[in-house]
C-alpha cells in the first residue's frame, strides 16, 4: 500500500506541476509586446496554394476572397490542386479565376501528398516566389491577410501561423465547440508563445512559409498531421514559429457529431503518429540547443496522449487504494472530482474570458458554451480509442456552407 500511496503521490505532481506551467505561459498571452522592427521594405510575391478534393461547394468564394486582397495583384498567384476530384472542382476554381493544377493519385491522398506534389514542381522551376500560403478549400480569408503575412517577412518571420477563425460557430454545439477550441488555442497557446518567446505551432491552415525553408527538402512530410509534423521538425532544428493575429482566415467545422468524431479521430492517430517519430529528436534538440523553446516543443509531443494515460492511471489508482480500504469515499469522491472540474468546468469560464478580451458575441454561443464540456469530453473518448484502435485512412470531411467573406466580416 505505501508503494501505491507513493506513486500516487508522483503522478499528483507530475500532473500539477504540467498544468501550473501551462496556466503561466497562458498568462503571456495577456501582455502586450512591442511590435518587432521592419528589417527590409519589400512588397514580396506569394503563392496561395488551395488542395482540394471534390470542393465544388466551397471553392469559389475562397478564391474569390483572395483575388480581393489588399494587396498589389501582380505580385500573387492564387494556385488550386485538384486533387483526384470526380467533380467540377478544377472546372469553377479556374473560371473563379485560380491557376489549377490536377493530380491523380489513389494510393496517395492527403493533403501532405497533394502539397508535396505540387512544391516539388515549383521548386524545380526555381519559381519566382518569396513565400507561399497554404488554405483549406472550404476556407475564407480575410482582405488583408496577405498584407500582414508580408508584414511578417520584413519583420524577419519565415513560418508564421495566422488566427483560424470559424466561418459557421453558430451551426450546431459541434461547431460551437471548435470556435471555442480554436478561440482558446489562438490566445492561450499561439500568442502566449509568441509572446513569450516560445514557438506556436502551424494549425492546419492558413499560414505562411518562406519559399527558401523548403527548397532544401521540399515539402516532407508523412503522418495524418501534416502541420504539427512541419511545425516540430522547425522546433527541432531550433526554429521558432511566428503567430499573426490579424492575418485571419475564417474555417468551416462540421455539424454534426458523426463526421467531428472522424475529423478528429484522424488529428489524434496523426498526434500520435508524431509522437512515436519525433519525441526522441525533440528531446536529443533539448539536450543540443537547451532552450525552453525546445523544452515546450517536447512538451506539446508528450502533453497530451501521456499526459492523459497518466491521469487515467491516477484515477484508476485512486479506485484501488479506496477498494483497498486505504482512502474514504469522501476522500474517493475529492481526488476525482480535482480532476472532473477543471477538465469539464474550468474550460467554459476560460472560454467566456477568451471571448470577453477577443469581443466574440457570447449570447449566440451559450448553447456551445453549456455543451462545451460534452465536446472536450468526447475527445478524451477519441483519446482512449486511440490508444487501442487507429485507423490511419483518410476520410474526406464534406463542406457545404458556401460563406462569402462580407458574410462573417
Amino acid at each position: 500500500m505505501e508503494y501505491l500511496y507513493m506513486l500516487q503521490q508522483a503522478l499528483v505532481w507530475i500532473i500539477t506541476i504540467f498544468w501550473i506551467y501551462q496556466l503561466v505561459i497562458s498568462i503571456c498571452s495577456l501582455v502586450k509586446l512591442k511590435e518587432k522592427p521592419i528589417l527590409e521594405e519589400k512588397v514580396n510575391r506569394f503563392m496561395a496554394i488551395i488542395p482540394a478534393h471534390n470542393e465544388e461547394n466551397v471553392i469559389v468564394p475562397l478564391v474569390e476572397s483572395l483575388m480581393k486582397q489588399n494587396y498589389p495583384k501582380e505580385c500573387y498567384d492564387v494556385y488550386v490542386i485538384a486533387d483526384n476530384c470526380t467533380d467540377r472542382t478544377a472546372e469553377i476554381a479556374k473560371k473563379a479565376g485560380a491557376i489549377v493544377y490536377k493530380r491523380f493519385d489513389e494510393k496517395h491522398k492527403t493533403k501532405g501528398y497533394a502539397l508535396q506534389w505540387f512544391l516539388d514542381q515549383k521548386i524545380k522551376e526555381d519559381a519566382p516566389y518569396d513565400a507561399f500560403c497554404i488554405f483549406d478549400a472550404d476556407n475564407i480569408v480575410d482582405s488583408n491577410f496577405l498584407k500582414a503575412m508580408n508584414k511578417k517577412l520584413c519583420q524577419g518571420e519565415d513560418v508564421v501561423q495566422g488566427y483560424r477563425d470559424i466561418k459557421n460557430p453558430t451551426d450546431s454545439w459541434v461547431s460551437a465547440g471548435y470556435a471555442i477550441f480554436y478561440w482558446t488555442m489562438n490566445r492561450f497557446y499561439h500568442l502566449a508563445r509568441y509572446n513569450v518567446g516560445l514557438s506556436p505551432l502551424i494549425n492546419g491552415t492558413g499560414f505562411m512559409v518562406k519559399f527558401d525553408v523548403i527548397k532544401p527538402e521540399g515539402w516532407n512530410t508523412k503522418t495524418l498531421t501534416e502541420d504539427i509534423e512541419f511545425s516540430l521538425k522547425r522546433i527541432i532544428k531550433g526554429k521558432k514559429l511566428g503567430w499573426a493575429t490579424d492575418a485571419i482566415v475564417y474555417d468551416e467545422q462540421p455539424v454534426g457529431f458523426k463526421q467531428s468524431w472522424k475529423q478528429r479521430t484522424r488529428w489524434t492517430v496523426g498526434h500520435i503518429q508524431c509522437m512515436g517519430e519525433y519525441t526522441k529528436p525533440l528531446a536529443a534538440a533539448v539536450k543540443e540547443h537547451r532552450t525552453l523553446m525546445n523544452f515546450d516543443g517536447l512538451l506539446y509531443i508528450i502533453g497530451s496522449i501521456p499526459m492523459f494515460v497518466l491521469t487515467l492511471i491516477l484515477l484508476g489508482l485512486n479506485f484501488v487504494i479506496y477498494a483497498a480500504n486505504g482512502m474514504t469515499y469522501a476522500d474517493l469522491i475529492i481526488n476525482c472530482l480535482r480532476y472532473f472540474i477543471p477538465t469539464f468546468l474550468l474550460p467554459i469560464a476560460t472560454a467566456l474570458l477568451i471571448m470577453k478580451l477577443d469581443k466574440k458575441p457570447i449570447r449566440p454561443m451559450l448553447k456551445g458554451l453549456l455543451c462545451y464540456p460534452l465536446f472536450l469530453g468526447s475527445w478524451l473518448l477519441i483519446n482512449f480509442k486511440c490508444l487501442f484502435k487507429r485507423d490511419t485512412t483518410w476520410d474526406k470531411i464534406e463542406h457545404v456552407r458556401n460563406v462569402k467573406i462580407n458574410e462573417v466580416n
